[in-house]
């Protein structure tokens, strides 16, 4: 139904698909559902669309990769790869100290998640940041846990190849090499690479190829099918044990219910803009999960976190959401300012 001839328009025109005739060289170009006129642009992640004849003329630049983490282990690879898995060890989360990076390494991201309650949801977070400093192999070590950092240095004198920031509610960490990491001082983390570490990383976020099938890539340089085994070749040691996923709202129906109706704002209008962009039914999906994991029904930060998770991705498809309320897992911008 967008810009076809047929018998309602006269011969050279076609129709625009809401009941109007144009010529062929102005049909509109579509995007996310969405109709673009002839010569209007738009930006998908860090490159620029222009509209030319029905189809999209982008430039071709390369992009920084994204890491995401939060609530009870949901995971979005480099390469956008979606998957849940849950641990009760160290993990290396993202490295380039890996066989397919020929530069020497720079930064090891080192994730603990600590099961506690009776659903065994993650509850608190322990992170551990390692970076080499000028070649000299000078390790330093940045322990986040519960909201502190604690900083190691073998070698004190040593110049720094990174920054510490406190913006807003999150501790953000930048390296001279182009990684950058968020922490919100609760469940969720975000690194970002510069698109120079494309193929060079590896670890749970996978290798940033722009290839999301060979993202379960284990410590072993082998591709598993299993996400429970792959996850577990990340393990920093081998003597603490596996977890296995579990339906955490199998046997609380009641918390289901609750669940379901708390984060159908992830469905409904208020996310409208963003529904064509970025799918919600897995972030819906991860919300009831987590809604269930929660050990307290009230002010559940489980339910925050997954809502602030589909709000993330709708900004970086360029659809800004604003969702929170008083009601609805407020934040209180005048504090942090």
């Amino acid at each position: 139904t967008e810009c076809v001839s047929g018998c309602m328009c006269p011969d050279g025109l076609v129709l625009d698909g809401s009941g109007g005739c144009i010529h062929k060289d102005q049909c509109p170009c579509v995007h996310g559902g969405h109709f673009y006129k002839p010569g209007e642009s738009i930006k998908v992640d860090c490159n620029t669309c222009t509209c030319n004849k029905r189809q999209w003329n982008c430039t071709d630049n390369p992009c920084k990769g994204t890491c995401t983490v939060y609530g009870n282990g949901h995971y979005m690879s480099f390469d956008g790869e979606k998957f849940d898995f849950l641990g009760d060890c160290d993990y290396i989360l993202a490295q380039d100290f890996c066989p397919n990076n020929m530069d020497a390494g720079t930064f090891r991201i080192v994730i603990q998640n600590n099961a506690c309650g009776k659903s065994l949801s993650i509850c608190s977070l322990k992170i551990t940041l390692i970076f080499e400093v000028c070649l000299e192999l000078v390790i330093t070590e940045e322990l986040l846990l519960e909201g502190r950092i604690q900083e190691i240095a073998t070698d004190p004198g040593a110049e720094k190849n990174y920054k510490v920031d406190l913006r807003g509610g999150y501790i953000v960490i930048e390296t001279n090499q182009g990684m950058n990491f968020m922490w919100d001082q609760k469940t969720t983390v975000v690194v970002h690479v510069a698109p120079s570490f494309q193929g060079k990383v590896c670890g749970l976020c996978g290798d940033f190829d722009g290839r999301s099938r060979n993202d379960f890539t284990t410590r072993g340089q082998s591709v598993e099918m299993s996400i429970q085994e792959f996850g577990n070749s990340w393990k920093i040691t081998s003597t603490c044990s596996n977890i296995n996923m579990t339906d955490l709202c199998a046997d609380q129906p009641f918390k289901s219910v609750l669940g379901q109706k708390h984060c159908s704002i992830i469905k409904s209008n208020i996310f409208e803009a963003c529904h064509s962009k970025v799918n919600p039914i897995p972030y819906y999906e991860s919300c009831i999960s987590d809604f269930c994991g929660c050990d307290s029904v009230g002010d559940c930060e489980c339910f925050c976190t997954s809502v602030a998770a589909y709000s993330r991705s709708c900004s970086r498809a360029g659809v800004c959401i604003d969702w929170r309320t008083p009601a609805i897992c407020p934040v209180f911008c005048d504090y942090y300012n």
